[in-house]
């Protein structure tokens, strides 16, 4: 339902890092800029997301099951990691961007309001997803795996995401995992 993924987040940036110049050492999260009021608004709630981040089209390579791109190259976070292993692959991701478009303070922003709103605009994303598959049908570089990932944006939006999103919705008003058994909020 709901993994919270910054322990490993913060597990992660606490490493030191002695292949990373000063300013990307653990402390100055130098990597990771992004801003929440320049984030895309296809990024799922959660406390990953992307702002503007270059067009290179990079991230897929490196977190390929988390990123997509939008309709200008731009990543964003179409799924929030639920293993250890998700969360090195986005932040690897993030590395790569540099723009340092990344950021993991969602949980400051989001509330359980406005998860029930990005989930009341869900049409949008749906039809979004379906305009954008039809751009990348070329099998040219990442382009053909984004294709994909169109793919799984819509089937996780289809099936899996609601259930996300209550268990985040439920950790976001109370700091805490639902347990089995607990109400959890309505979207």
């Amino acid at each position: 339902m709901y993994w919270d993924p910054m322990p490993t987040v913060r597990a992660v940036l606490a490493q030191p890092r002695t292949d990373l110049p000063d300013p990307f050492r653990p402390g100055a999260t130098g990597y990771l800029h992004g801003r929440w009021e320049d984030r895309n608004r296809r990024n799922v709630p959660g406390p990953i997301y992307t702002g503007e981040t270059d067009t290179c089209l990079t991230g897929r390579l490196h977190a390929p099951r988390q990123v997509l791109y939008d309709e200008g190259g731009q990543e964003f976070v179409y799924r929030q990691p639920t293993t250890a292993a998700e969360v090195h692959a986005l932040l690897t991701a993030a590395e790569e961007d540099p723009f340092q478009g990344y950021a993991v303070d969602g949980d400051e922003h989001w509330t359980a309001d406005a998860v029930r709103a990005w989930w009341r605009d869900r049409s949008r994303t749906a039809e979004w997803i379906a305009a954008a598959r039809g751009q990348w049908h070329e099998p040219v570089d990442g382009r053909q795996q984004t294709r994909a990932g169109h793919d799984e944006y819509a089937a996780h939006l289809a099936d899996g995401l609601h259930s996300y999103l209550l268990g985040y919705a439920y950790w976001l008003d109370n700091r805490r995992v639902p347990q089995p058994g607990e109400l959890l909020p309505e979207l």
